[in-house]
């Protein structure tokens, strides 16, 4: 997994002309997808930095400290850094795509991603699945401006390897932990999208469901979701309301 230093952070912000100087280091604990996003558009926080503090978060908080397990892998410093910048410089231009422009996002282990993160479904026999393709949504939350931030923890094969398996372990990442009680299960195959959620590792997170996937992580993590219609995928696993749908094919 990546990591990034607040130095390395500060770094990158000093690089910028002195003129066009970007705010500060920005803070995101406890901050929803419309917090963020009101804060850009009236330039308190800088779309540059976000997506790294919060792989510094990750870094901090999922493989360190508490160790929620929740992130199984993420993009890198510099691939985020740039993303975010040139997100950054198009809302500078009059050109936001809409609410989730510059909003980083989560992704449930089981949606193929492109680049270099596999696509596991949490099992040593995809370990190496590099697709290096975008399922639909994934190209919509690109088209829409959201930030891939990296992939989540769930359970193993998404709870179908067993009728006994435990939610929120798979062999990839192993178990995910609830951040208000490291001794509480999480639930549900998109625990991983939940309890990052709820440790604000992400303001957004994707997950699936067959059948309480999605609704009930977040009665475990004091988090809200929505299970949306056929056709639709509401980008809303979120400690307050973010509503924003994109449609998918069906």
């Amino acid at each position: 997994m990546q990591k990034i230093s607040l130095l390395g952070a500060a770094a990158f912000l000093a690089i910028a002309p002195a003129a066009a100087m970007p705010p500060p280091l920005p803070e995101v604990e406890g901050k929803d997808a419309a917090t963020l996003r009101a804060e850009m558009e009236s330039g308190q926080i800088y779309e540059g930095l976000t997506p790294l503090v919060y792989l510094e978060r990750i870094g901090r908080i999922d493989d360190h400290g508490p160790k929620l397990d929740a992130v199984i892998a993420t993009r890198s410093q510099g691939e985020l850094a740039e993303e975010g910048k040139r997100l950054y410089d198009e809302r500078m231009a009059g050109k936001a795509r809409g609410p989730l422009h510059g909003i980083p996002i989560l992704i449930k282990d089981n949606i193929e991603v492109a680049g270099t993160m596999p696509t596991t479904v949490g099992s040593l026999a995809l370990k190496d699945n590099v697709t290096n393709r975008d399922a639909p949504i994934i190209a919509r939350l690109r088209a829409a401006g959201a930030i891939i931030l990296g992939k989540t923890n769930l359970s193993e094969w998404a709870n179908i390897r067993s009728q006994d398996s435990t939610s929120g372990w798979s062999a990839v990442g192993g178990l995910t932990k609830n951040p208000h009680a490291l001794d509480r299960n999480t639930c549900g195959s998109s625990s991983g999208s939940g309890a990052a959620v709820a440790a604000s590792l992400a303001p957004l997170a994707i997950g699936t469901e067959t059948d309480g996937s999605i609704t009930c992580p977040p009665g475990s993590t004091a988090s809200s979701a929505s299970n949306p219609a056929s056709g639709w995928s509401a980008a809303r696993i979120s400690s307050r309301s973010a509503t924003a749908r994109i449609p998918q094919a069906r």
